[in-house]
């Protein structure tokens, strides 16, 4: 724990990067139990965070799920925050990371009116542009599906609010995945068998 002044300056200086606060990913790794989500829920809302964006599911190991949450913290509260997630019951085991450790993405939804979508001028350009996929489309309106970084989706609805504007649009939470090999959940498994083996 960081008392920056009561510590020499090297000391100063890592603990005011450990309280920067940035965007991380926590990931939560359990059987799909009914009452989980509010309990890890709880444990955000405590602690004054607020959750960006939250997926679940199956995960790379048979009967495990994987809940998916993204929120604004320091280093410092992250840490306190798995702590806590951890001692859940129904938790095999959590961990945090910041974007440079993941592979993610996310997808958004855009619907728009037909006939404002074919008359923009640069279609095909936006298309091409933005890697965009037209999934649905009839006389009244045309739906675009866009995958990609939070940046690159916002970026194609600031674009298309202000030149033909969006009847609805909708954004999944962040999928992701670690740039390790396997799960890190394997891993852990995998050592506690090697343990029991060994006794």
């Amino acid at each position: 724990m960081c008392t920056p002044w009561y510590q020499p300056a090297d000391v100063l200086q890592i603990c005011f990067i450990n309280m920067e606060k940035k965007l991380f990913t926590v990931t939560i790794f359990s059987e799909n139990t009914v009452g989980l989500l509010n309990q890890v829920t709880i444990i955000f809302t405590r602690r004054q965070l607020n959750i960006e964006t939250l997926s679940v599911s199956p995960s790379a190991i048979e009967g495990i799920h994987k809940f998916t949450i993204t929120t604004i913290a320091d280093e410092e509260t992250m840490k306190k925050v798995v702590r806590q997630i951890d001692k859940r019951v129904d938790v095999l085991k959590s961990y945090f990371n910041t974007d440079e450790d993941l592979v993610h993405q996310e997808i958004a939804l855009y619907k728009l009116s037909t006939d404002l979508f074919i008359g923009m001028n640069g279609v095909e350009e936006l298309i091409r542009k933005y890697n965009v996929r037209v999934i649905d489309i009839n006389d009244t309106y045309a739906v675009l599906e866009k995958s990609g970084h939070h940046n690159e989706t916002q970026t194609l609805f600031q674009e298309l609010s202000e030149r033909i504007g969006v009847l609805q649009f909708i954004r999944s939470g962040r999928i992701a995945i670690t740039k390790s090999k396997v799960e890190r959940l394997s891993d852990m498994l995998a050592s506690m068998v090697n343990l029991i083996e060994e006794k």
